[in-house]
């Protein structure tokens, strides 16, 4: 299937930056939001109701693929549709309900889909998975990762440079683990845990999502696998106290205003992503680690906040691996089953190795 007209729904800065780099890749792009982005853009976009059928419909006709870049409670009915169409999906949600509900359309997919193709998950299971292969037994795979200020105030240390209702709902769903080989769900903001990336100390605690479906590819083969956000020291304790001492569990589109009220996007962010394996090469027990810190970078005309460049930077390197024919074209996409060193050589995966610090 050609894979060169693709609408991108939602024109956040993320998904303004990806039509961009999309764009630029030489793809014919259309961009869909409710509202018209404040500043002009090189491709056509279009206002449509994205919330209805009519506006669906519209969003998808005659193109060949569509990368959503929507809140997470919109995707599966954007998937439902382009899987009907037949057309190529892509996303960056970290909702395991979402893209459960995808994987049942991957059965009967007559294009590909791909959900999950962010950072986390997304980008941070490419790495896993690529230093899981390392092993001829893998005891442990951990992985970590934080959008974060790299001037941090106030006791929280954060600032809501993601969308407030996904950072609400990895918070508080349950994560998926292997443990000692058993596979389960354990509570989030738990197993809290110091960590130390270019010498500045986080914490890291449990959040649902980030895995994708890691825990269904290697349950059996891996031992222990787990996921965590990184925060600095002492957010965890006070994200416990607001969300079930208060009680804001119970409220949660009243949490993430309040938290965005409080704590406002910056732009001079950092992502710290640490991805660490163990197990045994020959008979030695080794450890491998991904360790880096990605800053704000100029591209696509401007300069990109850390986690809007290495997310659109993520999902546009795996859009350009199936139009060239490296990825399938049918069914649904695991994060594991790219290929590191082909994410590494697109133009825009060039960028995790060339920016990290």
């Amino acid at each position: 299937m050609a894979l060169e007209k693709i609408a991108v729904l939602g024109l956040g800065n993320v998904g303004v930056l990806a039509a961009k780099l999309l764009h630029e890749g030489g793809y014919t792009v259309t961009g869909i939001d409710t509202r018209t982005p404040r500043d002009p853009l090189a491709f056509r976009v279009s206002n449509d109701d994205l919330t209805s059928d009519e506006g669906l419909d519209a969003a998808t006709h005659e193109q060949d693929a569509v990368l959503s870049c929507l809140p997470y409670s919109l995707n599966r009915r954007v998937a439902t549709v382009t899987h009907a169409k037949g057309m190529h999906y892509f996303d960056l949600t970290e909702d395991v309900p979402t893209t459960r509900a995808i994987i049942d359309l991957g059965r009967t997919a007559r294009g590909l889909l791909a959900p999950q193709c962010g950072l986390a998950p997304g980008f941070v299971g490419i790495v896993g998975a690529h230093q899981v292969g390392i092993f001829d037994h893998c005891r442990a795979l951990r992985m970590r990762v934080g959008a974060l200020p790299q001037h941090p105030s106030g006791q929280l240390g954060y600032a809501f440079n993601w969308s407030p209702e996904g950072v609400v709902n990895e918070y508080l769903n349950d994560c998926e683990v292997i443990e000692e080989g058993v596979r389960k769900t354990v509570s989030s903001m738990e197993w809290i845990e110091p960590i130390y990336v270019d010498g500045v100390q986080l914490e890291a605690f449990t959040t649902s999502g980030g895995l994708g479906t890691i825990c269904e590819t290697y349950h059996g083969r891996i031992d222990n696998i787990d996921y965590k956000t990184l925060r600095y020291p002492g957010h965890a304790r006070l994200m416990n106290f607001f969300f079930h001492e208060l009680l804001m569990r119970e409220r949660r589109d009243l949490a993430g205003r309040i938290l965005t009220h409080a704590k406002p996007p910056v732009d001079e962010d950092v992502v710290y992503l640490h991805v660490s394996t163990e197990g045994l090469i020959g008979e030695r027990l080794q450890r491998r680690e991904f360790v880096r810190a990605y800053r704000p970078i100029e591209l696509a005309g401007g300069t990109q906040r850390a986690i809007a460049w290495t997310t659109a930077s993520s999902v546009v390197a795996v859009i350009d691996l199936v139009r060239d024919g490296i990825l399938p074209q049918r069914g649904f996409l695991k994060q594991e089953e790219v290929p590191l060193q082909a994410f590494l050589a697109t133009r825009t995966g060039r960028l995790f190795d060339a920016r990290a610090n």
